[in-house]
């Protein structure tokens, strides 16, 4: 019988983002991520629950939720009614690429 292991989410984030594959879909949904991180921040430093949120945006619990988990895209909209909902701004900006390392010549 294997015994049961208790795994930090640092080391199965480590784990997951080994594989290539895993990496690359993570990496794409970056952006989703850190608009998902926005959201939660912003809401818990107001101090309000998911349901609070919900009630100021004139949407339920769940809708909050999925704003919040990163998963699909958030619209602008959204992210507006949200940011008015937890007593913020919110502000946009669109910075340069980090420089990729040149290619080795072949």
């Amino acid at each position: 019988m294997n015994p049961t292991r208790t795994v930090s989410l640092d080391e199965l984030a480590r784990e997951f983002l080994a594989d290539p594959e895993v990496k690359a879909a993570y990496d794409e949904m970056a952006n989703e991520f850190a608009v998902a991180k926005a959201l939660i921040a912003a809401r818990s430093e107001a101090k309000l629950s998911q349901k609070d949120v919900a009630e100021r945006m004139k949407t339920s619990q769940s809708a909050v939720a999925r704003m919040e988990s990163g998963r699909q895209s958030v619209s602008t909209g959204s992210i507006q009614r949200y940011a008015t909902a937890v007593g913020r701004p919110i502000t946009i900006e669109i910075r340069p690429l980090p420089a990729r390392e040149p290619s080795a010549a072949v």
